[in-house]
């Protein structure tokens, strides 16, 4: 079994830097995202790029793409009233793809000269040359469209970058010390993470392409300790980690909502441990986000469900694709997901993959059945059978992604969400309809499979249903699953005005490790009859 734990990804400063960004666009023009149009890419960085797939081509590519980004991270940790740490990383540099007779070859480089650029491209051509003698199939890249001079930015209005960290750590002791005020809470954590990536990308088929991407999160905990010392309660995971900038922490009311959630940690104090059994579960967003990020999103990417993870992330049970597309019933027919890249403020939003490619909104869930994995340009050729049998083109739903320039792309998750039901159900309205139950609000610890098929889930607050009302909190809960049972065991959905998005701000894949963000929207859901254990019990 393996556990969820969040991890920093350290980053490595650049020894120089290079201008990504030139003159804003006169029109401030719409995008997919919610996002405006970005800086144009200026011409010393277009002509790197070009200069590097040139040289690619040179070599005997048949196929070549080019990244030069800027990845700047910044996080500020603090405890009580103190500043533990301040922590910044900046990188810069170009990756370069190359497809030499069906075979993949990648190569990166901080020197970012024609000469540099240039010896990257070669080296990618010679390592693909290489790699021929490994290669299980050729790759067939999925059409797409060419995008000659886009750009894109993500929905923030105040780049984080810009916010001085004595305003960031001002801001996180001002919330620990009015979480302090909270009766028995002794400790309380908080920290900010910022990420800012200007990328830069062109490949042989066309595109050139300039974006920028800022994202943001916050991570808190709350402890309460018992007068007698004998127990001790947390309230973590507070807010979503979401794709905007400093405006979002400005926003949050963190000062005044830290008391509330110190008095949160210390209710829990006063908890019932809960009995064994089987309960009717009503699962908030801020909890429910994380079962789908481990039980659909994790299971549909694609090459998971081929095998190419197995020595790692793992497997899928939602395999062979085969088998599973147009058959396999993953939950009742009200059960909608959609994986998209557009969403305003999800953390997996952009507007071009890593690859070029414009990503589309696609039903991985359709009315309950499994209807198409998450994939890349080379992955969409795989199911060419099924988007032919469907009368669909064969399209890359763009989840190309590479956390760095020195990383090479592959299929990371887009946002996939639990799409509302018609009907403009709420939380309230699922608590009410339950006569004996759990309700359970926010992530926690949790433990699944390599197939994503049998999992163990925890969380923030648990609320005892009794007659349609809460009646106290319960301690010590965890819930047991096998996913497509679980999924079938949901027979109430929320609506719109339920939808909230959450998600990791570190997910980790891939050897080498990277780590991306993503999101899960969703609304509350009822499951009936899920199996409830007490983590608290001892033999």
């Amino acid at each position: 079994m393996s556990s969820r734990r969040d991890f920093l990804k350290q980053g490595t400063a650049a020894a120089g830097a290079v201008a990504l960004s030139g003159a804003l666009h006169k029109a401030n023009a719409a995008v997919p995202g919610g996002a405006i149009a970005s800086e144009s890419m200026d011409a010393p960085t277009k002509e790197l790029l070009l200069e590097a797939i040139g040289a690619a081509r040179s070599g005997g590519a048949s196929y070549s793409d080019a990244r030069i980004g800027r990845y700047q991270q910044n996080f500020v940790f603090t405890r009580e009233k103190q500043i533990l740490n301040v922590v910044d990383t900046d990188s810069i540099g170009i990756g370069v793809r190359a497809l030499v007779d069906g075979t993949w070859g990648f190569a990166a480089s901080r020197d970012l000269t024609k000469e540099g650029v240039a010896l990257a491209a070669r080296e990618a051509v010679a390592i693909a040359k290489a790699n021929r003698v490994a290669r299980d199939r050729s790759v067939l890249l999925a059409p797409a469209p060419s995008h000659p001079n886009a750009t894109w930015k993500s929905a923030f209005t105040i780049d984080p970058f810009n916010v001085p960290v004595e305003e960031k750590a001002d801001l996180l002791i001002r919330a620990n010390t009015e979480g302090m005020k909270a009766p028995n809470v002794k400790y309380v954590f908080s920290g900010l993470f910022f990420r800012k990536m200007e990328r830069s990308y062109a490949n042989t088929d066309g595109s050139v392409i300039s974006q920028t991407v800022v994202q943001s999160a916050l991570q808190q905990q709350f402890t309460a300790v018992s007068s007698d010392f004998t127990d001790f309660q947390n309230r973590g995971n507070t807010l979503p980690p979401v794709g905007r900038g400093y405006e979002w922490v400005q926003q949050a009311n963190l000062i005044e909502n830290s008391r509330k959630w110190g008095e949160e940690a210390s209710e829990k104090l006063k908890a019932k441990p809960v009995d064994v059994g089987r309960y009717d579960l009503v699962l908030h967003p801020s909890h429910l986000w994380l079962t789908i990020h481990e039980a659909i999103a994790h299971p549909t990417e694609l090459d998971r469900a081929m095998g190419y993870e197995a020595n790692y992330a793992g497997t899928s049970f939602v395999a062979p694709p085969e088998k599973h597309l147009g058959t396999f019933k993953y939950g009742p027919e009200f059960m909608n997901v959609q994986g998209d890249r557009s969403q305003p403020g999800a953390l997996s939003t952009i507007g071009y993959d890593d690859e070029g490619v414009q990503p589309d909104e696609f039903l991985i869930i359709k009315n309950g059945i499994v209807n198409d994995y998450q994939t890349t340009r080379e992955q969409a050729s795989w199911l060419k059978w099924w988007y032919d049998k469907n009368g669909q083109p064969t399209r890359s739903h763009g989840c190309s992604y590479a956390d760095n320039w020195s990383s090479v792309q592959f299929q990371r998750m887009p946002n996939v969400s639990l799409l509302p039901g018609e009907r403009d159900t709420s939380y309230e309205d699922l608590i009410a309809a339950t006569d004996r139950g759990i309700a359970i609000v926010g992530d926690g610890s949790f433990s699944i499979d390599q197939q994503r098929y049998n999992a163990q889930f925890g969380g923030q607050l648990f609320h005892e249903i009794r007659g349609g009302k809460i009646v106290g909190m319960l301690k010590d809960v965890a819930y047991q699953i096998r996913t497509p049972e679980f999924w079938n065991s949901m027979d109430m959905i929320g609506g719109k005005r339920g939808y909230e998005v959450w998600g990791s701000f570190f997910d980790g894949k891939g050897q080498p490790g990277q780590v991306n963000a993503v999101s899960h929207g969703s609304v509350p859901a009822r499951f009936r009859q899920v199996n409830v254990i007490n983590t608290g019990r001892k033999a």
